[in-house]
């Protein structure tokens, strides 16, 4: 399945880029950026297109593997680092990541369910609380 995922998302990451984000740039109503972060254990760089919505000028971004139990492991690297790097469109954007803590957690999640409803069935089927990360850009 993670074989999968990673060629799907190595797809829609050559489109994304090709058409500078007119194909690929939306999922489920939800607008995609392509997140650029370093593994924590390899250090290598990885892409992985991820839905988003906009807080002010951060954007923000969610772990929600569609409800899997366990984190996907792009948020896993941003927990392991402060930066990163995102492309919106023709743009590209130096982030610092701010990982929501719990006292934050239910308003912005409740912000996030108004742009994609669909990630409360994602919260239904999960036993962990998704988390969220606001990329904020520098």
């Amino acid at each position: 399945m993670n074989a999968l995922m990673r060629a799907a998302g190595n797809v829609n990451t050559a489109l994304y880029r090709a058409s500078k984000g007119r194909l690929g740039g939306k999922v489920k109503g939800m607008p995609i950026l392509l997140l650029n972060v370093k593994g924590r254990n390899t250090g290598t760089l990885r892409t992985t297109p991820v839905a988003y919505f906009m807080e002010g000028d951060a954007y923000v971004v969610t772990g929600s593997a569609g409800g899997q139990p366990a984190e996907p492991n792009w948020f896993r690297n941003l927990r392991a680092t402060n930066t990163a790097v995102v492309e919106v469109g023709d743009r590209r954007l130096a982030v610092t990541v701010d990982v929501v803590g719990d006292a934050e957690h239910a308003g912005l999640w409740a912000e996030l369910v108004k742009h994609g409803a669909f990630f409360n069935d994602y919260q239904a089927k999960a036993t962990r609380q998704i988390p969220l990360a606001r990329l904020i850009p520098r």
